[in-house]
């Protein structure tokens, strides 16, 4: 097998780069075509897929590119996680580098059109709007009207492409009831990734709030100042609210593990890989590490959604077996499995599931998500630290009490949200290739 997985790096380079006759010369590279991606993907497919024994029997060359290709040979009964991305794109993303107003937009229960996420960069941020914020229209359209209808297409063309430059004008209502009229151009920016974070006095003590957005590579130093926040604060419980989390790198899942379950428990293990039956030999588990800011909580109440997904159900299926985790809001996605990134040359990105992943009981399997302690929905109509806020609420309430509230929110239901991201974020749990 691993000759195999060799042989696919080799035929990677060859497509790349030519032979050069002297140092000096930069390599010549070659530039990759959709049928080179296709039969990429194809190799890949036949040995790291991890349904591979149930990929359905096609003929490669009846598709044209890689992105055919994939849906043709997708494990459908269980897949809809695997995908071809852009190779700029997909490392921008990784990098944090975002294109847009940098806002998600959410329907409230009124079917009104609010500002349900915002990044501190963002160039509507920096004219002061907030989460909460309705959006009485966009260019003369009411963008609510349109996603209560479903018409995304008609949404899109409104808002435009993610293309820096692209000028949009905005009415908001303030929640003081005050309208703003704002002309926001969309741009490149460096996202954040902790998009909030504060203690709460509760009846029990301090517990530290954080509400934390995406797995990647720029949160590293922001994970380590919210938890050296919360260790000088000598926060007794945390809430971490994990709402618009769709996952990324399981190292960095393995930090924020360790953060909370602290340094009594480093070397424990914290959850396992598992590959098909042709590369079980690199099965591997990862253990609770040794951090510079440990809490060594009892419990963490964590806040989630149908958006909730990959690395952050890692999170909270790896703590369980450790940790006493409650978990309020809504089901969340459902992705007990992950990836390996593959690169054809600079033009695409291959991800196809690879390994699924267990807790150290061996626990996993969650496909149709991990269903909350007790429901709460995602209130947009405030911000993320007001208390009134109903998951927060919810939160704060079995930390004071012990239980969640007794109160029913059977007919709750979450109004549909538009990221700027590309779709393909939606389900991101990362490992370091091992071969």
């Amino acid at each position: 097998m691993t000759k195999k997985i060799l042989i696919y790096t080799v035929i990677l380079l060859a497509l790349i780069s030519s032979c050069k006759k002297d140092p000096d010369p930069e390599p010549i590279k070659t530039e990759i075509t959709p049928a080179m991606g296709r039969d990429t993907l194809w190799y890949i497919m036949q040995d790291v897929y991890y349904w591979y024994k149930q990929m359905p029997s096609v003929n490669k060359d009846d598709y044209s590119n890689p992105y055919d290709l994939l849906e043709a040979l997708r494990y459908k009964p269980f897949d809809r996680f695997s995908f071809v991305a852009d190779y700029d794109e997909y490392y921008q993303e990784m990098g944090g580098i975002f294109v847009g107003h940098g806002i998600r937009v959410g329907l409230d229960s009124d079917n009104k059109a609010r500002i349900a996420m915002i990044y501190d960069n963002s160039p509507l941020y920096a004219q002061g709007v907030r989460r909460g914020w309705t959006i009485l229209s966009v260019n003369g359209s009411d963008i609510g009207a349109l996603l209560a209808a479903g018409n995304r297409n008609q949404y899109n063309t409104v808002m435009g492409p993610s293309t820096a430059g692209v000028t949009n004008l905005f009415v908001f209502r303030k929640p003081d009831g005050t309208n703003v009229t704002i002309s926001s151009e969309k741009a490149s920016f460096q996202t954040n990734t902790v998009l909030h974070y504060d203690t709460l006095h509760l009846k029990n003590g301090i517990a530290g709030h954080i509400v934390y957005e995406s797995f990647i590579e720029p949160s590293i130093p922001e994970l380590a100042t919210a938890f050296a926040f919360f260790k000088s604060n000598n926060v007794q419980d945390l809430i971490l609210d994990l709402r618009y989390n769709s996952g990324g790198l399981v190292s960095i899942a393995q930090t924020l593990a360790s953060y909370i379950g602290g340094n009594g428990l480093a070397g424990t293990n914290l959850a396992k890989i598992e590959h098909n039956d042709k590369l079980t030999e690199y099965d591997h588990s990862f253990t609770f590490k040794t951090t510079t800011y440990p809490l060594d909580l009892e419990r963490v109440v964590i806040i989630t959604t149908r958006s909730t997904a990959s690395a952050s159900e890692f999170i909270i299926n790896g703590l369980k077996p450790h940790v006493q985790v409650v978990t309020v809001g809504d089901t969340t996605y459902g992705k007990p499995v992950g990836y390996y990134d593959w690169t054809a040359g600079e033009k695409y990105v291959f991800a196809p599931t690879a390994f699924k992943i267990v807790n150290s009981r061996g626990e996993g399997e969650y496909y149709f998500g991990i269903a909350p302690d007790k429901q709460a929905p995602d209130d947009i109509t405030h911000d993320f630290d007001d208390r009134q806020e109903q998951s927060l609420k919810e939160a704060i309430y079995y930390l004071d009490n012990g239980i969640v509230s007794a109160k029913s929110l059977i007919h709750f239901k979450n109004g549909p949200q538009v990221s700027e991201k590309p779709e393909w974020t939606n389900n991101m749990l990362i490992d370091e290739r091992p071969f």
